[in-house]
C-alpha cells in the first residue's frame, strides 16, 4: 500500500466532518491517520468504548462514522471487539459471509491504561485478529481531567492536584506499550500524530498481522494540558523531538526504531508550553523537573538497547 499523501487523500474518510469533539483535538487525527492505513479492499467494524470520542461522534441520531460501529462499555472493548471477530470468523468457515472484514477497536487510555487492561489482554491472549489502538491524551478526559496510568509525573489532573503539599501525580505513567509487547503478539508500535506517515506504515503492518496489533498513539488534548488549541500537532512533535514519547515497533518480536531525533531535545521544552507542568517551574519543584528528565533519559536508552541502537 501507497503512504504517498497524493494516493491516501484519496481515500473515503471512515470518520467523517462535522463531529463534535473539540478544535485542536488530537484523537480524530490519530483515527484518520491510522485509517489512511487500513486496506481498501475490506470492510471495517470499528468499536468504541465510552469516552471523548465515542461522546462526540455518535451523538443520536447522528454518527459520524462510514463504518460498521459497536459503542460499549467503558471496559470492555476488546471483549467486545474479540466476540464479533470470532463470529466473523465462524460465520465465514460456513460459507454464510463472502466479504474480508477487519477489526479494529479505538479506546482511550482510561479505558486501555487501567480499565479496558484485562479485557485487552485477554483479547491478546487467545489472539484474535484485531487492531487494538489506544489514543493516548494522558488522562480521563471525558469525565474531567482525572489522572490515568498514562498521566506523566508531574502533571497537574483533577485527581492530581498540585498545591504546598503536592507538586501535581507522583508516579511515572504505566509502560503499556511493553506490557502488550510482553504477550508476544504478532505487531506493536508507538506512534504520534505529528509522524503521519510513521503512523500510516504502521497502521498498514497492523492491519496485515495475521494476530492481534496495538498500536499505542499520542494524541494531545489542548484542555486537559492547558495550551493553545493551535499548537496540537507541535506538542506531540516536541513528545518525539524530547524523547518523552519515543517512535517504535515490535514486529514478530523484533524491535526496531522507527525515528531517531536528529538532536535530542531537553524535556523542559516540552513541559513548558503546557499549563498542566507549569507549577514545577516554580524554584521548589526544580528537583522534579530533573527526576522527570533523568526517567525520560534512562527509558529512551533502554528502549535504544532493545531496538539494537548504539552510540
Amino acid at each position: 500500500m501507497s503512504t504517498k499523501l497524493k494516493d491516501l487523500v484519496k481515500k473515503e474518510d471512515v470518520l467523517t466532518s462535522g463531529h463534535r469533539l473539540c478544535a485542536g483535538c488530537g484523537a480524530p487525527v490519530a483515527v484518520r491517520q491510522i485509517l489512511m492505513g487500513a486496506p481498501d479492499d475490506v470492510e471495517l467494524v470499528v468499536a468504541n468504548p465510552t469516552g471523548c470520542l465515542e461522546v462526540s461522534t455518535t451523538i443520536y441520531p447522528y454518527s459520524s462514522w462510514n463504518a460498521s460501529y459497536i459503542h460499549c462499555a467503558f471496559e470492555n472493548v476488546a471483549s467486545t471487539l474479540s466476540g464479533s471477530e470470532a463470529a466473523y470468523r465462524s460465520l465465514k468457515k460456513q460459507g454464510k459471509i463472502k466479504d474480508d472484514y477487519r477489526f479494529v477497536a479505538f479506546g482511550g487510555d482510561g479505558g486501555t491504561y487501567d480499565i479496558g487492561l484485562q479485557a485487552l489482554s485477554g483479547a491478546l491472549e487467545r489472539g484474535h485478529r484485531m487492531v487494538y489502538v489506544c489514543y493516548n491524551n494522558e488522562a480521563y478526559m471525558n469525565t474531567g481531567i482525572q489522572r490515568s496510568g498514562a498521566t506523566m509525573k508531574g502533571a497537574w489532573t483533577s485527581t492530581s492536584p498540585h498545591g504546598k503539599d503536592s507538586y501535581g501525580k507522583t508516579e511515572n505513567r504505566k509502560d503499556l506499550t511493553g506490557i502488550v509487547a510482553a504477550h508476544n503478539i504478532p505487531y506493536v508500535a508507538q506512534a504520534s500524530i505529528s509522524n503521519w506517515r510513521d503512523v500510516v506504515k504502521k497502521a498498514q503492518k497492523a492491519f496485515a498481522a495475521d494476530g492481534p496489533s496495538f498500536i499505542n498513539i499520542l494524541a494531545p488534548c489542548h484542555r486537559g494540558w492547558r495550551y493553545p488549541m493551535e499548537e496540537t500537532i507541535e506538542l506531540a512533535r516536541l513528545a518525539v523531538q524530547t524523547c518523552v514519547w519515543p517512535l517504535y515497533e515490535i514486529e514478530n518480536g523484533k524491535w526496531n526504531l522507527t525515528t531517531k531525533p536528529k538532536e535530542k531535545k531537553p524535556v523542559e521544552e516540552y513541559l513548558k508550553p503546557q499549563g498542566r507542568f507549569a507549577h514545577l517551574f516554580k524554584d521548589e519543584n526544580r528537583e522534579v523537573l530533573k527526576s522527570i528528565q533523568e526517567y525520560v533519559d534512562k527509558d529512551w536508552e533502554r528502549i535504544k538497547r532493545l531496538c539494537g541502537e548504539t552510540e
